[in-house]
């Protein structure tokens, strides 16, 4: 993750400027200005660790928006901490030294990211671990928070899934709106092929084993089976692996960790899920200022 990216800086900025986090009144009315202290965050949970990052650059953007020349800060973490890492209930995640006031007014924002990011990353692995021992690989979706789907994405990859596309232009997802609008799923692939840009990849979702039979006789180059069971999509990689065409298999919707290892037994090479940045729960983190 490239924490001084424009996109990640903004995310952080907005989220600063949301909190009025320079005109924190609470923390102008008690604390000296000159006041030194140590924060340390700490996990109240199991999880898996996504976001250590942000806190320096939290910090950073927070001295950029305030204006003023800040004292100097500095952020430890232990050689075994890092974004990936499982962390227990109890253990410190990182300690941070800076002035109290700003500490204090940046803490909200801190833990924001931190929970939400390994919240994600957590459920992910608890999905990657559910499909261990099989060939099928997790996905993401685009059903992340607006403006923060690269933060989402990046934490679903903490957690060792993968991403699917970033965004619309990277690449072709025909979806059912798409196939009734144009006239069908072969008309749909058909202009697909056609009007592509370079070589971006053509994948189209169908919902039966029918729809199947079509998308692979006409171009498919890779297939996302909606809302199938898993005996329909036993069969339909079977019909897959008959044909003389590779073509990636991917199921998603009403996938869950009750029933995500029985679909990934049935070899389908992707299983994508949208819990994983929609429904994630945030980690309980919190941080513990004292006087330094």
């Amino acid at each position: 993750m490239d924490w001084n990216s424009r996109r990640i800086t903004a995310v952080i900025e907005n989220a600063l400027l949301e909190d009025r986090a320079t005109r924190d009144a609470t923390s102008y009315a008690c604390i000296d200005p000159n006041q030194r202290a140590t924060a340390t965050i700490l996990a109240k949970q199991d999880c898996i660790l996504a976001g250590i990052g942000c806190v320096a650059r939290i910090l950073d953007v927070y001295a950029t928006l305030d204006g003023a020349v800040t004292s100097h800060y500095e952020v430890t973490t232990h050689p075994e901490i890092f974004d990936g890492v499982r962390l227990h209930r109890g253990q410190s995640i990182a300690v941070i030294r800076h002035n109290a006031r700003v500490l204090l007014s940046c803490e909200r924002v801190i833990l924001n990211l931190m929970q939400r990011m390994s919240g994600i990353a957590t459920l992910t692995r608890q999905f990657v671990e559910a499909v261990s021992g099989t060939k099928t690989k997790i996905l993401d979706t685009r059903k992340t928070i607006p403006g923060l789907r690269a933060i989402d994405k990046y934490a679903v990859r903490c957690g060792g899934g993968q991403n699917h596309r970033l965004d619309l232009s990277d690449g072709i997802l025909i979806k059912n709106n798409h196939i009734a609008l144009a006239a069908g799923i072969i008309p749909a692939l058909e202009r697909a092929l056609r009007n592509r840009r370079g070589e971006q990849p053509i994948e189209i979702e169908v919902r039966n084993l029918a729809e199947l039979e079509q998308a692979m006789g006409h171009g498919a180059e890779s297939i996302l089976l909606d809302h199938m069971s898993v005996d329909d999509v036993k069969q339909a990689v079977a019909r897959c692996a008959a044909s003389s065409r590779k073509i990636p298999l991917e199921c998603s919707g009403g996938v869950n960790l009750e029933n995500v290892r029985a679909y990934a037994e049935t070899g389908v090479d992707f299983i994508s899920v949208g819990a994983l940045t929609h429904s994630a729960a945030a980690v309980d983190m919190s941080m513990r200022v004292l006087p330094a």
